[in-house]
């Protein structure tokens, strides 16, 4: 079964209480702090830093001087990766894909993982190994709801953290589906608003998004 230690459950009910998990794209390190802040004063104290970029490590190792936030790796491809992710200071792991190697190894290793699936079949290869937490990726471009519904039908004890084109026009019809644990988002954390030191309209944007959310409030 899902990984029951202390750290998945308190990952777990992080995600429940938000709903929204920002997933950010950093390319230049001095970003860090300004968009922790933002995403605080907003009212989100989750992130997901992917590892698309040669800053995403440090970026990591920064977060982790910000207490108050509950900071993961996303795009995790390889063991390495989870090693590195994890020394640095994440608290959990979200792959693109169901890695089963990957999916193995945080087990073994009591780390938090949440692995991207779309199909039937990377459902069954989660069973398997006891994961019922999971990705759904990319969320839009594999039928979005629709196809959430469609594979809770058979697989009643998924929960999905959708990912990939969710936005401010659809997150309401996401997080109404009872399986839906929280969706992720890149839409309040855009690379060009750091790049651009927009991080008043970072915090607007997440303010607006935990808004949102609090309409569909499940807890």
């Amino acid at each position: 079964m899902e990984n029951d230690s202390i750290q998945t459950q308190e990952v777990l009910k992080a995600f429940a209480d938000s709903q929204i998990i920002p997933v950010a794209t950093i390319k230049d390190t001095r970003h860090v702090e300004h968009l922790c802040k933002a995403l605080l004063a907003g009212g989100l104290n989750c992130l997901e830093i992917v590892l698309r970029t040669d800053a995403a490590m440090e970026a990591l190792r920064l977060s982790t001087h910000l207490n108050s936030m509950l900071v993961g790796a996303g795009t995790v491809r390889t063991v390495n990766q989870v090693d590195a992710a994890v020394q640095a200071g994440a608290r959990f792991i979200v792959t693109p894909g169901f890695n089963p190697g990957v999916v193995k190894h945080c087990q073994k290793h009591k780390i938090p993982v949440y692995p991207g699936i779309s199909t039937p079949t990377d459902l069954e290869l989660a069973t398997a190994l006891g994961v019922q937490v999971v990705k759904f990726f990319p969320a839009e471009a594999f039928g979005g709801v629709k196809t959430i519904k469609a594979l809770s039908a058979p697989y009643p004890e998924f929960r999905f953290i959708p990912t990939g084109g969710i936005g401010p026009g659809n997150l309401e019809s996401y997080l109404a589906v009872p399986q839906v644990i929280a969706c992720g988002g890149s839409w309040m954390v855009k690379s060009e608003l750091m790049e651009t030191g927009k991080f008043e309209e970072i915090e607007q944007l997440t303010r607006e998004a935990v808004d949102l959310a609090k309409k569909n409030n499940k807890t």
